[in-house]
């Protein structure tokens, strides 16, 4: 196994592949390299003697710059290299894109619910939900009637043991499998913290997400709570509704506590209405849909050194054939795209979209500047711990989940995805808070890639896992779905681990494989309010 990789020809920083130890003699392109102290694999060391105020080039763009002399084989740490990225003001150079040899994609298909505006849903959903915090415990409360009543109960490990703890049964059973009553719905929930208080805009952007989730391809319908003073009123969320498909048929039962009484009689009437609204829903199967119909949420957490060279460029593959058979990539987090805005804006199919995405761009770090705050402090210590240290060699990775393909269309936070091709979406770098938005945009199936392991889930959309190292494939095999570390030991490449990663998605899209975020129920949802969230 090799123990360096350098990923471009102009990079002068080298990636450890493997623990190197001080004094180690590494032949690397023809040249020997002695590590100056021990280097824990994933880290970077210099590939040649860097003054102080020198560049460090990673991935072929600028990532950072020293802040003392380094000479060649020295680590790079945060104490030596602090983040510095390139100015970017416009489109320099035409693009011109050779996509994939998708031939042995084009006839394949996906088992989908087909919807009557277009859309294809990976999931037939009811969807509860409340337009304003106060609402959460009748939410709750459906959600124990619902999941009680509609799912044979499956006692969990810690269940078990605590009863064996307390003197019951001491041995764990065997857990079976739960069970709905339906076979084509699930029923889902959400619970959130806005809808009132704050600033009126707030609100308009929560109903904005809210009628995104509605509209999303994965939704069957939607029952909806209000309390009836809130900022987010029931005429405001229609009305975002509509803006987002002025056509939407599908069924949505909104109901007004403080029009309705007591609240067994407002829960009573909505157990009755939403059972009935289920019951018809549940009448929907899946049917033969193609790849173009899949709308592909791209999103990374708990990002290590191995993600930008493993992990990310393998969902980057799998990006370009979905994009290349006319599905919708989405690539969001703002914040880790800092460094590679001048490839992005290049891009771009056209000017307007590239001088949006810039405007998003900019106006985004502003605000985290004028919060005293900054992209630059971005990095997580879990990322800087093993071994992304500046903001841009972290968005440098980061960015590879976009592939190759042109981006044809530029969205900012709750816009849905129309146009077929790569999207970028302006959301947050947290890892929620993106992929909530991702899904209120219309990705009905999301991958998520992770070198240090995150259990996040969605309430609508499944979220497949990839880890970008074995080591964490075998730590954490209830979270990992698909493991990217033949990458890394140079067993598989980038196209044949892309191609393996596809095809598992297509089961999960098709319902023959459950995302073992769906398996945990990491139903997680937390909507961006716009104000500085990194």
């Amino acid at each position: 196994m090799k123990k360096l990789i350098k990923v471009h020809p102009d990079d002068n920083v080298a990636i450890a592949l493997t623990d190197l130890a001080k004094g180690d003699k590494i032949i690397f392109e023809g040249e020997t390299v002695v590590p100056l102290s021990d280097v824990k694999a994933k880290h970077k060391i210099s590939l040649g003697d860097l003054e102080s105020g020198s560049k460090i080039i990673m991935y072929g763009v600028l990532v950072g710059k020293t802040n003392i002399k380094l000479p060649k084989g020295a680590l790079l740490t945060i104490d030596n290299v602090k983040h510095l990225s390139s100015k970017t003001t416009e489109k320099t150079t035409s693009f011109n894109w050779s996509p994939p040899d998708v031939s042995q994609w084009e006839n394949r298909i996906f088992m989908g619910y087909h919807r009557e505006d277009g859309q294809v849903g990976t999931e037939n959903i009811w969807l509860f939900f409340p337009l304003v915090f106060c609402e959460n415990k009748n939410i709750e409360r459906l959600k124990e009637v619902f999941e009680k009543e509609l799912c044979v109960e499956q006692v969990s490990e810690q269940r078990q043991l605590l009863r064996g703890l307390l003197g019951g049964d001491s041995e764990i059973q065997e857990k079976q499998p739960k069970k709905s009553i339906f076979e084509n719905i699930k029923v889902k929930f959400i619970t959130h913290q806005g809808g009132c208080g704050g600033i009126r805009q707030d609100s308009e952007l929560l109903a904005k997400l809210l009628a995104g989730y509605v509209n999303n391809g994965n939704v069957a319908g939607a029952t909806v709570l209000s309390l009836g003073c809130q900022n987010l009123q029931i005429n405001v969320f229609k009305e975002a509704l509509y803006k987002v498909n002025p056509n939407i048929k599908k069924p949505v039962l909104i109901y007004e506590q403080q029009q309705m009484g007591t609240v067994d009689n407002m829960l009573n009437t909505v157990i009755k209405d939403s059972f009935l609204a289920i019951k018809e829903a549940n009448k929907v199967e899946r049917k033969p849909a193609p790849l173009s119909k899949i709308k592909l949420g791209l999103e990374c957490g708990g990002s290590d050194g191995f993600s930008g060279i493993s992990a990310n460029p393998t969902l980057g593959h799998a990006s370009d054939v979905i994009a290349a058979l006319g599905g919708s990539p989405i690539l969001s987090e703002f914040p880790e795209l800092c460094g590679v805005e001048q490839e992005l804006v290049n891009r771009c199919v056209d000017n307007e979209k590239a001088e949006k995405f810039l405007r998003l761009m900019q106006s985004y770090e502003q605000s985290a500047v004028d919060a005293g705050s900054g992209f630059d402090m971005n990095p997580s210590p879990g990322n800087i711990k093993d071994g992304l240290i500046t903001d841009a060699m972290k968005s440098a990775g980061a960015a590879k989940k976009g592939g190759t393909s042109p981006i044809t269309d530029v969205l900012d936070y709750t816009e849905f995805v129309l146009k077929p091709g790569l999207n970028l979406l302006c959301t947050p770098g947290n890892d929620v808070e993106s992929t909530t938005g991702m899904v209120g945009s219309g990705a009905n199936l999301v991958v998520f890639t992770t070198g240090l392991g995150t259990p996040t889930g969605n309430p609508i959309a499944p979220v497949v896992k990839i880890s970008s190292n074995t080591i964490l494939a075998e730590k954490m095999p209830d979270i990992i779905d698909v493991d990217t570390g033949p990458v890394i030991r140079g067993e598989k490449s980038i196209q044949e681990m892309g191609e393996e990663l596809l095809e598992y998605l297509i089961k999960v899209a098709s319902g023959e494989l459950v995302a073992k975020a769906d398996k945990l129920g990491q139903d997680d949802f937390i909507p961006w309010k716009r104000g500085v969230s990194l």
